[in-house]
């Protein structure tokens, strides 16, 4: 603003500077001085200049054009002037509030998210994901982050909304909080790490990828100053705001600022006295004359007159409640409340009288003593000091000083009640005689200030005492005498009047404020604290008047005239005078504004300058403002004006100025904006009905545009104007207008239809649930709107009917939105393949199963008074999807089993859902799918048999393990998949009655012995128990929701897994039976590893038909243990084959050393033959390579089924089983020579073959009970007898014995 020291050519050379640059299109258009064009401004185009600037010879088309343009140049200027008179009204609002504060208890709001800073935070979490960042994250964070940059940031839903201002940064956060705490909670359960500090530290690490490189302090900074600014605004900065809403231009401001004077509190409390006494008479006007708005009933016209009067009284009330100088430079609170209170009283109880001693007023001095200058005749060295006092209080002492400097600086402090004190100070010297009671006065000086005396320090002649010598003493001291809140003006004036002052005499006045509306012109003597005489100026009317004949004394004259008396001032200057009637004009309240005599001679001169020299700055500031247009903006009456529509266009506009800022407000006013318009409308008295309906307007028009706007907002306004208009009076009215009562029902159609659209596109108006709680409000506020008056409920089947037409419409929407972001292609002009067409009607499912977690996360809290609506609105939206997917499914092959996935997707999200689990449309995906799933299992049943069949065929037995272990490393499958693979069927045999010929063929992976623990098996059975457990691995994971369905696929699966392995055990019995048969029958037998795969066959049907066979329930248990019966029955044949194979080999060692039997020739002749050989050359010892290599036999038996065959309890078995049948065939050899001793090599033989199967046996676990049989004892007996015997015949044994010996076991090895 200006500096009101300013000279005014300075001022004037500012703003005639300022208008050259802001009016330069009407520069030239002023042709007189006179008033009528200076009100004007200039501002409208004159016609002499129009038509100077006219062409002489237009054609149609530049007239039309040249006209149009001075039609928007009037319009134009038309609504400049209107914003800047509503800009005085605004100011004025905000200059002296007393209906109003800032609200303290609003929302507060927070910065709105840009496009600039949602594609930063997009560039910053990518980043994050990229590596490019030093934040350290695990993979469960980054997978978070992940789903969160790919749903929420890269949505076109967010986009949307951040473009029309309704995200903010710290929705942002909530939904990444959401979003995580899920992914949290399932999580497992770490020691010492709870999932609290786990959401924290994710929070944590959001909030440092969100912030990016910036200084968490500054953004706090920033945070903390915007917060502030939202909360409590001071005066300046509503000044500023409303400058930008209505555009007003900084020095038009400054000129309306200094010309309405609204630094100055008293002429804006008067202003507000002048505005209310205008109401009132406009009430009076209207009752008057009949003009009435339209009311909806007859009887409301006098209604609406007591309406305008109480309003207005209610208005005095809360202006005589303010303090009587809001904010005075002086604080002298204490006593003003006291004594306002009294008056107020005084006044209820007689409104018409005010006594003198109602008028007091209390006063406070600072009197500083500086120095005392011309005291010459004391010595140097004597001490002098000074007193003060104010007549009838204390007295106050200076320091001591010496003579020579006689200096203080001494403030002494004074409370009085006398308008007119008496102040004396007097200088003393000290007293050198030795008798003196008291010190020596020099000299004195007697003031007596008033609030205008001048507040700098002065020299003042004192009044010596005839003992100081000193004649030319002076003092020098400063006198501020403060003026309490409730003196408006003092001065002396010279008044005389028919009832007060009835001689023409000088007098002292006070100017006293008593209330708001009580004022009293006070005249007051010295040194008295009541006034002598008052005058009430109640009812007065103050105006500028020319001298009066015959009164001597005053030079400008003024009076103050009511019916039967007039009252006549005059003041010894103009300035003085102006202000006096500036002051009681104020006080009056009366609605004539005097204009002085000085002004008028201004405006019909040129030479008025030199007359207003003393003018005071506030009619300075008034003449600059008419000089630039102003005045008629100033001085209009607020009375005359429209206020509703005036405070519907500076509504308006603060609504744009507030969606356009960088709040995200949906829709609310700033605590300084709220303030600001909540005066307006009491101050000028706008209907709070009318007020909230534009409000309703305004939000509508800006939602129609796509503008977020707080339903809960509009239901408040809504509510209000709901409730006026039914006759609940909300704000005390209840008269309601016709135009009120037709646009609100405009207004809640509009509004109908608004919130109708918003649930129907509720996952674009509220994306991911924000702005939080507003479609829970929009629900609400719909139920509200649809209500027929205030008291009457809505049905709910109503309600509930217009809901679920939305959603219906909302499930069309949504899913037309997928469809064309999934870029579904229609076959139009081309073919589309089954499997592209299957592709996308999986992705299609993708996105639907998102879109309905989506709304159950996220929109489902809103619905929860209407879940079963939102179970139709899902299942509305799966029936559109089905559409889709029945075509995709209508055109597969029948033999192609590629679209399981399609039902695995949608049944496992389906079944996990409590609404839609057996629902419309997962009753139809059973019907769709369960004849397929039937049709698979019926073929992969008959193609396992065909395998089976030609499998065990041409079965080569070799181990699964010999025929993989050349395959190169290959990565493993994820055998976790959530939709698992459906296995594929084998090409089928040659006459089988069911045609297969597009399936390809199923082969046993490689990688395959990596899953099983077994790896010896034959390739045909790890083929057929992969195959069974692939299907019913696949049927289980189908997770078929109806029981029974799912019970008999079961039992099915299970039974079909029985007759396989049944089969395949049985196959391999036959096959090892005959194996064995064609095989040798010496020592030369080695046992296969063929063998040994059959056993293992053996051993993987047992452990798989537990897996593959059992259940529960007991029809299944009995397919359980019906099998496990067969395979147990084919081991024990299988072991028995084996161990008469076993038997028969030592049969045939046994039929070759019965040729060495005691009376036989061939024994005579070989004991011959060997004995005449050895005395010439060393001879082998007979028989001992039958023992050797039946001992070897035995053993390398032994490795090779303790190493091939994977079942230790069927090596137990047969070992025990071999040892046993073994041993009594030599026992029942050994019994059968009983008469007959045993040949010397004979004995070798067996007592070799004895030990070592013991040993041996016995080192493969066998128990000490199965070898230490009576059968053993028998033969090591009987050899330990025929070894003793021979040693004796044959003088040894050549170190062979039954005995054991460390020596014999290393020459056996």
């Amino acid at each position: 603003m200006l500096d009101p020291s300013s000279s005014e050519e300075e001022s004037d050379g500012i703003v005639e500077e300022e208008t050259k640059e802001a009016m330069a299109p009407q520069a030239g258009s002023r042709i007189s001085p006179s008033r009528t064009s200076e009100s004007s401004g200039g501002l409208a185009p004159s016609s002499s200049r129009s038509s100077s600037a006219r062409p002489t010879s237009p054609s149609p088309s530049a007239a039309s054009e040249e006209k149009e343009d001075l039609d928007k140049l009037q319009r134009d200027e038309e609504e400049r002037k209107k914003k800047l008179q509503l800009y005085v009204f605004v100011m004025r609002c905000i200059a002296y509030p007393f209906n109003a504060k800032q609200p303290t208890d609003m929302a507060r709001r927070q910065q709105k998210i840009t496009k600039q800073q949602l594609q930063q935070t997009k560039d910053r979490f990518q980043a994050f994901l990229n590596g490019d960042t030093q934040i350290v994250a695990d993979e469960a964070f980054i997978n978070a982050v992940q789903s969160y940059n790919e749903v929420f940031l890269k949505s076109d839903r967010v986009a949307k909304m951040v473009q029309s201002g309704g995200f903010s940064a710290s929705d942002f956060r909530e939904v990444f909080k959401r979003h995580i705490e899920k992914r949290v909670r399932s999580l497992p359960e770490i020691d010492g790490l709870s999932k609290e500090t786990v959401l924290s530290s994710w929070m944590a690490k959001f909030d440092t990828i969100y912030r990016g490189d910036e200084d968490p302090r500054k953004a706090q900074q920033r945070m903390t100053a915007s917060a502030a600014s939202e909360l409590i605004l001071s005066k300046d900065q509503l000044y500023e705001m409303f400058q930008n809403i209505l555009g007003i231009k900084k020095f038009e401001h400054q000129l309306l600022y200094q010309a309405c004077q609204l630094d100055n509190l008293d002429e804006q409390a008067a202003q507000i006295r002048r505005e209310l006494d205008g109401r009132l008479q406009m009430a009076d006007q209207i009752a008057r004359g009949g003009k009435f708005p339209k009311f909806v009933s007859k009887e409301m016209e006098a209604m609406y007159i007591e309406e305008l009067k109480s309003s207005v009284n209610q208005l005095m009330a809360n202006l005589e409640s303010m303090p009587v100088s809001k904010g005075g430079e002086f604080k002298l609170q204490k006593m003003k409340r006291g004594h306002n209170t009294s008056i107020i009283d005084m006044g209820q109880e007689d409104e018409n009288t005010l006594s003198k001693s109602d008028v007091v007023l209390s006063f406070t001095l600072e009197v500083v003593i500086m120095e005392v200058v011309g005291l010459k005749s004391l010595a140097p060295n004597r001490i002098v000091y000074c007193t003060m006092e104010v007549e009838g209080g204390e007295k106050l002492q200076t320091d001591q000083a010496e003579a020579s400097k006689p200096t203080w600086g001494t403030q002494g402090d004074f409370t009085t009640t006398h308008p007119l004190p008496g102040v004396k100070v007097k200088l003393f010297t000290e007293s050198t005689g030795v008798l003196a009671l008291e010190d020596k006065e020099l000299g004195r000086v007697v003031l007596h200030p008033t609030p205008n005396s001048p507040k700098q320090s002065e020299l003042h002649k004192m009044t010596v005492t005839k003992a100081c010598p000193d004649q030319d003493l002076k003092i020098k001291l400063a006198i501020r005498m403060d003026k309490p809140q409730n003196m408006k003006h003092c001065g002396y004036l010279w008044a005389f009047g028919k009832n007060v002052w009835k001689r023409w005499k000088k007098r002292f006045f006070v100017l006293v404020q008593v209330s708001q509306y009580t004022f009293a012109m006070c005249s007051y003597r010295e040194k008295k604290s009541e006034p002598q005489e008052l005058l009430q100026l109640d009812g007065y009317t103050v105006d500028y008047s020319d001298p009066q004949p015959g009164l001597d004394g005053g030079r400008a004259f003024f009076n103050a005239v009511k019916e039967g008396d007039t009252v006549i001032f005059a003041s010894d200057d103009e300035q003085d005078r102006i202000l006096w009637v500036q002051a009681m004009y104020r006080a009056t309240g009366q609605s004539h504004k005097p204009v002085p005599p000085t002004q008028v001679q201004k405006l019909n001169s040129k030479g008025g300058a030199s007359a207003q020299m003393d003018a005071p700055i506030s009619q300075f500031y008034a003449d600059r403002a008419q000089k630039h247009g102003m005045d008629e903006f100033i001085s209009a009456n607020p009375c005359s004006f429209d206020h509703a529509s005036l405070f519907e266009m500076v509504q308006r506009l603060t609504l744009d100025h507030r969606l356009n800022d960088t709040f995200c407000c949906l829709g609310w006013f700033s605590p300084g904006q709220v303030f600001v318009l909540d005066e307006y409308c009491a101050r000028n008295g706008v209907r709070g009905c009318h007020r909230h309906l534009c409000y309703l307007g305004d939000l509508l028009e800006r939602a129609e545009i796509g503008a977020i706007i707080d339903p809960t907002l509009l239901h408040y306004s809504f509510a209000f104007c709901a409730s006026h208009v039914h006759g609940n009076r909300p704000d005390g009215l209840s008269t309601v207008k016709v135009d009120e009562k037709e646009r609100f029902e405009d207004i809640k159609e509009r509004l109908r239809v608004i919130l109708e659209n918003n649930i129907v596109n509720f996952r674009y108006c509220f994306p991911f649930g924000r702005p939080e709680g507003a479609l829970k409000a929009t629900l609400s506020l719909l139920e509200r709107v649809l209500m027929k008056d205030i008291v009457t409920p809505v049905p709910p089947e109503e309600v509930k009917g217009v809901i679920r037409k939305c959603l219906e419409q909302a499930a069309q929407l949504n899913y037309q939105r997928i469809q064309e972001y999934a870029k579904i292609e229609e076959n139009v002009g081309r073919l589309v393949t089954p499997a592209k067409k299957l592709e996308e009607t999986i992705r299609l499912a993708e996105l639907v199963i998102e879109v309905l977690q989506q709304n159950q996360e996220h929109h489902a809290e809103a619905f929860a008074w209407w879940t079963d609506l939102m179970v139709e609105h899902a299942e509305h939206f799966l029936a559109l999807y089905a559409v889709d997917m029945d075509a995709a499914l209508e055109i597969q092959s029948p033999e192609s089993w590629d679209s399981f996935p399609l039902f695995q997707l949608l049944n496992d999200f389906l079944r996990t859902d409590y609404h839609l689990c057996n629902g419309k449309f997962h009753k139809h995906l059973q019907d769709l799918y369960a004849p397929l799933v039937v049709r698979y299992v019926d073929l992969m049943e008959s193609s396992i048999a065909q395998s089976i069949h030609k499998g065990f065929d041409r079965e080569s037995w070799e181990p699964v393990k010999s025929l993989t272990s050349n395959l190169p490393n290959v990565n493993l499958p994820n055998v976790n998949l959530q939709i698992p693979k459906v296995p594929n069927l084998p090409v089928p045999v040659a006459g089988l009655s069911v045609n297969l010929p597009q399936m390809p063929s199923f082969s046993t992976p490689s990688w395959m012995a990596a899953i099983y623990d077994s790896d010896n098996g034959s390739g045909s059975s790890e083929d057929l128990f992969w195959k069974l457990d692939a299907l019913q691995t696949f049927i289980r994971d189908l997770h078929w929701p109806e029981d029974e369905f799912a019970k008999h696929l079961e039992s099915r699966i299970k039974l079909m897994s029985s007759n396989m392995i049944e089969n395949c055990v049985k196959r391999t019995r036959m096959a090892f039976e005959s194996k064995l048969t064609k095989s040798s029958k010496s020592t030369d037998f080695r046992i296969s590893p063929t063998l040994c795969t059959m056993f293992n066959v053996m051993v993987d049907a047992k452990d798989q038909s537990a897996k593959l066979c059992a259940m529960e329930m007991g029809q299944e248990k009995q397919f359980a243990s019906q099998i496990d019966e067969l395979i147990e029955e084919s081991v024990k044949d299988m072991i028995q084959l084996m161990v008469a194979k076993f038997v028969a080999i030592l049969e045939g060692v046994l039929a070759k050393i019965s040729r060495y039997d005691e009376g036989t020739l061939f024994s005579s002749f070989m004991s011959f033959t060997v004995k005449a050989a050895s005395k010439y050359v060393d001879v082998p010892k007979p028989g001992m390579d039958v023992a050797d290599g039946y001992v070897t036999f035995v053993r390398h038996s032994q490795d090779i089924l303790r190493d091939k065959v994977n079942e230790e309890v069927y090596i137990e078995r047969l070992f025990d089983q071999w040892y046993t049948a073994t041993m009594n065939l030599l026992g029942t050899w050994l019994t059968e020579r009983m008469d007959q001793q045993l040949h010397v090599y004979q004995l070798k033989i067996l007592i070799r073959i004895t030990k070592k199967k013991y040993r041996d046996f016995r080192l493969q676990g066998v128990l000490d009970s199965t070898l230490n049989t009576k059968m053993y004892d028998t033969v090591r007996n009987r050899l330990t007898l025929e070894e003793a015997t021979a040693s004796v015949r044959e003088g040894g044994m050549q170190g062979i014995s039954m005995k054991d010996s460390d020596e014999e076991d290393e020459d056996d090895d």
